[in-house]
């Protein structure tokens, strides 16, 4: 079988080409919608065909693997479904009936911080992040639409609610595959995450605790709340109990869809085919999210192959020069990666044993060193422009956002990466540690 050849950092070309031409012509048109970022993966994966050695027939085949890995199609196969899950129950009045619930019971002043607690209770209890943006999304735009709060301020909490939730759940991938690849076990990895996660959840919520008191009646004032009913939020209240339970995340999205077109055909709000039309427009609205994982997953894929990732790996683990810079190498690592893969899990997967090695040789500890990995992954994550979770919540504001606007209110995001700086250069969370035995339980299950 013919293969890429290594090619060492020239391989992140390719990465540094999409990258620079997605970002450098939404700032030269000031638009970030103009140049569909599938069309600026493309362009990468053309550069990589000329700038990676070796015989196209395996370059061919490294980007066929990459679209058709089993991650990234089980990740386009749930932007489908939960496209035709929002948009069936938004046709049966769903998002209308639980904004106004909304409306009913929060105090307009405060919906950031409502939105906050809300995203941060639902992905911590899903594992994940990018279910929790996708069942709140709609909701939160709506809510800022008429109550004329700030929508950058609510999505941008929605944001950190959600990233909060997916770092620190027990059932989320990247806590899974942090724990094991350390072999340490989910509480132990969760009582030092917790350390520094809960102050940066703390100081968010205070500041949005401020920014609702500071905030003026005459901005905060409630709409005419509209009449609906209580079956219309059924499916959403169905959708969470199911993944809170831990139904798997398809069985969740199809029984929420099917649940939501039998309410619409019962009502008469649907017939069948308005109902199949619904579905298809749901398809089809995550239409770039789609094609952009699947291309992306095969660009990765060739620069992996000719050695990129690994020299990105090389490189930073040579930086490191002692116990506090260890940490902070460690974190750029899967920082670094998370940047050029744009998938959190994966980037944890790839760099755990290189982090797993740094800190062997650095004692630090395992614990740790999980916690640090998932935490950088997550910031990473949270704050990427051609990252699902930011791709996502601009697809709720039909272009009236750009991912800039998301980025000024990512609080949460940015406190989190202070205290995690703070937890590396400073001993406070070393000195829990030394108090503190790990579990028995060796590797996490």
């Amino acid at each position: 079988m013919k293969h890429i050849q290594e090619s060492g950092g020239v391989a992140l070309l390719p990465f540094f080409v999409f990258v620079f031409t997605f970002l450098g012509a939404g700032i030269l048109l000031e638009d970030f919608y103009a140049l569909p970022s599938p069309v600026a993966v493309v362009l990468g994966i053309i550069a990589a065909f000329f700038i990676l050695r070796g015989p196209i027939e395996a370059k061919v085949d490294a980007l066929i693997r990459g679209c058709g890995d089993s991650k990234i199609i089980t990740m386009c196969l749930i932007y489908l479904l939960a496209g035709a899950f929002a948009t069936v129950t938004k046709a049966v009045g769903g998002v209308d009936a639980t904004v106004n619930l909304g409306l009913s019971v929060l105090p307009v002043q405060y919906l950031g911080l409502g939105v906050f607690l809300l995203a941060a209770f639902l992905s911590t209890a899903t594992g994940t992040s990018v279910g929790a943006i996708v069942a709140l999304g709609p909701i939160v735009v709506g809510l800022a639409t008429q109550s004329n709060t700030s929508l950058p301020l609510l999505l941008g909490t929605l944001l950190g609610g959600a990233m909060f939730g997916d770092n620190l759940s027990f059932i989320s991938d990247t806590t899974i595959a942090a724990t094991q690849i350390q072999e340490c076990s989910m509480r132990d990895k969760f009582r030092v995450n917790i350390l520094i996660a809960g102050p940066a959840a703390l100081v968010t919520l205070v500041l949005l605790l401020i920014t609702g008191f500071t905030t003026p009646n005459s901005q905060g004032m409630l709409p005419e709340l509209q009449d609906y009913q209580l079956w219309q939020i059924l499916p959403y209240l169905l959708v969470i109990m199911l993944a809170i339970s831990g139904v798997n995340v398809f069985v969740v999205l199809m029984l929420g869809t099917l649940a939501s077109g039998a309410l619409g055909l019962i009502s008469s709000q649907l017939d069948l085919l308005q109902f199949s039309r619904s579905v298809y427009e749901g398809f089809t609205g995550m239409f770039e999210i789609f094609l952009l994982s699947m291309l992306t997953g095969g660009l990765a894929q060739m620069v992996s192959e000719a050695g990129g990732i690994n020299f990105l790996l090389r490189k930073i683990s040579k930086a490191t020069r002692g116990f506090r810079s260890a940490q902070a190498g460690i974190g750029a690592l899967v920082a670094g990666t998370n940047m050029a893969i744009a998938n959190n899990t994966v980037s944890i997967v790839v760099t755990g044993e290189v982090a797993k090695e740094i800190s062997t040789t650095y004692s630090i500890d395992k614990r740790k060193t999980a916690a640090i990995i998932d935490i950088f992954a997550c910031v990473v994550q949270g704050l990427l422009p051609y990252g699902a979770q930011i791709l996502i919540l601009l697809s709720f504001t039909e272009g009236e956002l750009s991912f800039v606007d998301l980025w000024g209110h990512a609080w949460y995001l940015y406190l989190l990466l202070f205290f995690a700086l703070v937890a590396i250069y400073t001993p406070y969370v070393d000195r829990f540690l030394a108090k503190e035995p790990a579990d028995k339980a060796a590797v996490a299950v």
